[in-house]
């Protein structure tokens, strides 16, 4: 079974039931706390009765900096609501690791962003280093993921259509919250993976739901496709993808073909005008949840609950 750490400004813990047990480690990042799986096993079989865990205040449990990349319309779901036909080839960004936040922090909607986003991701957690040229089959994954973690892979629209620039666009402080959990999977965990299911909902209505299954590049074969020019450490972060159901979505193919006949200017201005009319978009006072479980709750990584403000509301 996986097992659940929690980060806090005191240091690491276990989640046990609604209590959490103290780890004693002398880890600061996670790629230490990995290294350290004795004293998580330790923490797991310790007879202390712990804290609440709603006494404690989460932070993300993987440490930065760190390296942070993320697939790119890497869900069947997400590719029909892209406007994506035929195949896909797979493709990579990366985030910098100063948008990783706490799972339970406002994400900062800065003043020139009017289309903020939201992405439900499955982050796979390393636990070894990849070097380039490695080849992950399935039943090497354990030998390379140490753990998952809930991720949403906050996106400023505008900016990422308008520049064609992911990095920018995505990497913005409190861009990738993530957590609570770090869960810690055993090497039977991984035949569960696709069994886990990803749900996204703003204000309690319901905007994502789908499982692994849905996924068009599967986690090992990623980390193969990555490893031609991607090195990983132990600590880093892989954001897998998310479903459909974000607010973005491709135009009718009739609107397509109008608009690739405009000039820049005037095609992007008639975009942004339709764009201003979808309540879908995040706005200041909105809050995200976000979970991922399995339906058996073998591998739960918790809730993220995450409100949105506006950068001159929310000074940092």
């Amino acid at each position: 079974m996986s097992t659940n750490v929690l980060r806090t400004a005191d240091g690491w813990w276990v989640q046990r039931g609604d209590r959490a047990i103290p780890v004693d480690t002398k880890a600061d990042t996670t790629a230490e706390l990995i290294a350290d799986r004795a004293a998580v096993r330790e923490a797991t079989q310790s007879a202390d009765t712990g804290t609440p865990v709603t006494d404690l205040v989460a932070l993300s449990p993987v440490t930065t900096p760190c390296r942070v990349v993320a697939q790119m319309v890497n869900y069947r779901s997400h590719a029909r609501d892209s406007g994506f036909t035929g195949d896909i080839p797979p493709a990579f960004f990366r985030k910098a690791s100063g948008s990783v936040s706490g799972p339970h922090e406002s994400i900062v909607r800065p003043s020139h962003v009017k289309l903020l986003d939201y992405e439900i991701e499955l982050g796979l957690v390393m636990g070894a280093p990849l070097p380039i040229g490695t080849v992950v089959d399935e039943r090497d994954l354990p030998s390379y993921v140490a753990g998952l973690v809930v991720a949403n892979d906050v996106s400023a629209r505008d900016v990422q259509l308008t520049k064609t620039q992911f990095y920018e666009s995505k990497s913005y402080p409190t861009f990738t919250p993530t957590g609570p959990y770090l869960s810690l999977l055993e090497p039977e965990d991984f035949a569960h993976l696709l069994d886990l299911r990803l749900k996204l909902s703003v204000n309690g209505e319901l905007r994502q739901d789908r499982t692994l299954a849905d996924m068009i590049v599967r986690p090992a074969q990623a980390l193969t496709l990555l490893a031609r020019f991607q090195t990983l450490d132990p600590g880093d972060l892989l954001l897998t993808g998310t479903p459909g159901g974000t607010a973005l979505k491709a135009p009718p193919k009739p609107v397509e073909k109008i608009g690739a006949l405009l000039p820049p200017a005037v095609k992007w201005k008639a975009f942004f005008r339709s764009q201003a009319k979808n309540p879908h978009y995040l706005h200041a006072g909105d809050v995200i949840t976000a979970t991922i479980a399995t339906p058996d709750g073998r591998i739960d990584l918790g809730e993220q609950r995450t409100p949105v403000a506006d950068a001159d509301q929310h000074p940092r």
